[in-house]
């Protein structure tokens, strides 16, 4: 068992889960709002040999190394590669930390929501429609930048309606391919489709000034990513055309945190993240618990 366990934020775990988390640990402390700052992270941390974190709050290698008691660091939220993470796992290596995420807990919830808003936009069922028309799924050429798990069931999803669904990835996905997904390299990726869904790691940025003149006017953008896929400046720059759309789920994924981005009227941010429905909570605790009996047990 581990002596303390400390989650540093809210952490999204079902009410049964953090329960059980007194399996584990002798001492378990769960706060319920953001840390400031590293600071206020290393006071909350303490002596834990187990801190739980989610994807709002980073710790970096100073936490790291001024934290002596850690053993453990368990991500709540997805870790796709270190330089994505937003725990400096390289830092905890040196230290002989176990840094555990979860993957694939969240997708179905980003499905439904790329398919509910761009509906909304292109049929006018809110307070704006993409064109002088309504405009269905069926036919519009899309394209979904990234085709891991989330990016290959959005893809999916819009197959189902009809769209003409073409990917950028950095590695080619046959299998994709069989199943109707049209391979283009990036470029003309842009040039081709009328709505691009960027579903990358965190911290990938693809979208600049030159990306943004390639994809042109009259279009949509929509991220289900955690953070910015995009440069901000050239965003705004394309977002001053008023035909222009983008779309995210948080204020985070716009890449503003001053919230000035949101408030463009061709700026549609519904400020909930589209994977924390009751299914993905129960997906998410289901993981994290198991990489905490998995470190526990092989320990």
């Amino acid at each position: 068992m581990f002596q303390k366990l400390v989650a540093i934020e809210p952490v999204n775990l079902d009410q049964a889960s953090k329960a059980s988390l007194s399996s584990y640990a002798h001492e378990v402390k769960l706060y319920q709002d953001l840390p400031k700052g590293n600071e206020e992270i290393i006071q909350r941390i303490g002596d834990a040999d187990a801190v739980l974190v989610s994807y709002t709050t980073n710790i970096d290698a100073r936490v790291i190394h001024s934290c002596k008691e850690i053993r453990y660091i368990g991500m709540c939220c997805s870790l796709y590669s270190p330089e994505s993470a937003n725990v400096d796992i390289l830092a905890a290596e040196t230290r002989g930390i176990a840094v555990k995420g979860v993957r694939d807990y969240g997708d179905e919830g980003v499905v439904e929501y790329v398919v509910s808003e761009l509906v909304r936009l292109m049929h006018g069922f809110g307070s704006r429609q993409w064109r002088d028309r309504p405009v269905e799924l069926t036919g519009t050429k899309i394209g979904i930048l990234g085709l891991g798990t989330s990016g290959r069931m959005v893809g999916k999803g819009l197959q189902f309606f009809g769209s003409d669904l073409y990917y950028y990835s950095r590695t080619r996905k046959p299998e994709s391919e069989k199943e109707g997904f049209q391979y283009l390299a990036l470029e003309e990726l842009l040039k081709t489709v009328d709505i691009l869904c960027t579903c990358l790691s965190r911290n990938a940025i693809l979208l600049h000034q030159h990306e943004f003149e390639l994809f042109g006017n009259g279009k949509i953008l929509i991220n289900t990513s955690i953070g910015p896929c995009h440069d901000m400046d050239a965003l705004k720059n394309w977002l001053s055309n008023k035909d222009n759309y983008f779309l995210c789920d948080t204020v985070m994924a716009s890449g503003d945190a001053s919230g000035e981005i949101v408030s463009f009227p061709n700026v549609f941010c519904v400020n909930k993240p589209s994977g924390s429905s009751v299914q993905g909570t129960k997906r998410l605790s289901k993981k994290v618990l198991q990489n905490i009996k998995d470190f526990l047990f092989s320990s």
